[in-house]
């Protein structure tokens, strides 16, 4: 049964930073791309960042060189660091897996920047 898990959301001033986790589990993780998603309500959930199995990196212009994902395979974990944040950024953050065909993903953190 495949499960993620993220953590680490909250309330946050702009220009501040939050680091969000997800602990997978039921998948072979070493081999998986990981992403970050993010909804706010009435809009469509939108991709933030992406990994690889090999490291290998994309993300969504809007949080170019102030969001880094990463992956930590002897943890089974993906990270998100979100520096220097907008109120923009406020949202609810997945953690997603593509996995044998479907798409997994966790329950989400909430990310709230206050301006």
């Amino acid at each position: 049964q495949v499960q993620l898990v993220e953590s680490g959301g909250g309330l946050v001033q702009a220009g501040g930073c939050l680091r969000l986790s997800c602990a997978a589990s039921g998948i072979i993780f070493n081999i998986n791309a990981m992403g970050w998603y993010r909804q706010t309500p009435g809009k469509q959930r939108e991709l933030v960042a992406l990994i690889s199995s090999g490291g290998r990196t994309t993300y969504a212009d809007s949080v170019k060189g102030r969001f880094t994902i990463s992956r930590d395979n002897s943890k089974n974990t993906v990270y998100l660091q979100m520096n220097s944040l907008k109120p923009e950024d406020t949202a609810v953050y997945y953690c997603n897996a593509p996995y044998v065909g479907l798409d997994y993903w966790g329950k989400g953190t909430l990310v709230t920047v206050s301006s």
